[in-house]
């Protein structure tokens, strides 16, 4: 069996290492010319966890996840209002969390992808033409991929999902919010997120600091926006919608990196009646995007891809498979989609929403490996 993945993100590189593993030839494309290095700090949890465990990642991600400490609310003032247990949240999931950010998580999965699997940087699908049982894939570089599977991996604004299901605009549901994250050097300030994490708790902005290693702080930023267009210039924004708080906000505004530094989008949610058409399937959040503010996003994304592998194993046809996957994994993303919706910008809500109770159901653990056809 031959897969062409597009999008080397969370879902991409955990989907290109399970079908190597079960004896697929895969070849991986990746529009960015390299591995990330913005993203937020990410929990993992729930069914992305007992994903994490069944691929043997697990131990790897542990190693350079953080501290799970409670969560402080302080007002623009910088005054503390409340405190969430997030320890107690832990142990409550038996401690099946992991904190990580969204670079050393796709790491680990780089690390952990086989050197049989066909890496492409700087490149991606422009052109798809579907057979009976193939579809042929034509690169932006002019190369041409004859494959029993092509699967989009590459995010909420998907290339694969606009040429083989038609535009954007029919699928996207904007929630109402921008949201930003990034990196800076706060290892000489004061009063900071120590071991735990920090967030403002206002109305129609939020703003979450993250203590990260050798004196680096994670920022996680998000505001109400009427127009779904990102802002030309992320830093401005930021420094506009975020002026006249109190506490260090100033002081991390000032340290905010330039905009291509900034990892910036929109709340969005994707919805589509069908997941898959012909041999091509989508995965992660180029179907299935939940909402950054809750959380779950890496977690469904590292689950969804274990699922479809699974579903390719176990099945005996690649539509069979396709249809499978799509019945088992749907219901989890649909319950997920409607918790986000309502989402009221404040940090009870968002922590809450975002732990709420893993599901195991769906993964279908299988003990070992076995070849696909």
């Amino acid at each position: 069996m031959r897969v062409a993945v597009c999008g080397a993100g969370i879902a991409g590189l955990a989907l290109a290492e399970r079908m190597s593993a079960l004896g697929a030839e895969v070849v991986l494309v990746e529009r960015s010319p390299g591995p990330p290095n913005q993203g937020a700090m990410i929990d993992l949890f729930g069914a992305g966890y007992e994903a994490a465990d069944a691929i043997g990642i697990l131990d790897a991600i542990r190693d350079v996840s953080y501290p799970i400490g409670d969560t402080g609310l302080v007002d623009e003032l910088g005054r503390r209002r409340a405190g969430l247990p997030y320890g107690r949240i832990a142990k409550a999931l038996e401690d099946r969390l992991c904190r990580i950010t969204r670079t050393e998580l796709h790491k680990v999965l780089l690390d952990n992808l086989p050197t049989n699997v066909d890496l492409r940087f700087g490149t991606s699908v422009s052109e798809v033409t579907h057979g009976d049982d193939r579809a042929v894939v034509t690169l932006d570089d002019g190369a041409r991929l004859d494959v029993d599977l092509l699967v989009g991996a590459d995010g909420i604004h998907s290339t694969v999902r606009a040429l083989a299901f038609g535009t954007e605009a029919q699928y996207l549901r904007y929630l109402g919010f921008h949201f930003a994250a990034f990196v800076f050097d706060a290892s000489d300030m004061d009063d900071t997120a120590g071991d735990h994490v920090v967030i403002t708790d206002t109305v129609d902005r939020q703003l979450g600091l993250y203590a990260l290693r050798n004196g680096q702080t994670a920022v996680f930023a998000a505001y109400r926006a009427a127009d779904p267009e990102p802002p030309p210039d992320a830093r401005a924004a930021l420094r506009d919608r975020f002026a006249g708080m109190g506490w260090l906000v100033p002081e991390v505004l000032e340290r905010c990196p330039p905009s291509g530094d900034i990892y910036f989008g929109q709340v969005a949610q994707v919805e589509m009646p069908r997941w898959s058409t012909n041999r091509v399937v989508l995965v992660g959040d180029a179907c299935s995007a939940v909402s950054p503010l809750t959380g779950p996003g890496a977690s469904l994304a590292l689950a969804g891809a274990y699922v479809l592998s699974e579903q390719l194993r176990r099945t005996s046809s690649v539509e069979r498979a396709l249809d499978f996957y799509e019945r088992l994994w749907r219901p989890t993303v649909e319950e997920k989609q409607e918790s986000a919706r309502g989402l009221r910008l404040d940090a009870v809500a968002v922590v809450l929403t975002a732990l709420d109770s893993p599901r195991r159901a769906a993964l279908h653990l299988a003990p070992a490996d076995q070849p696909i056809r």
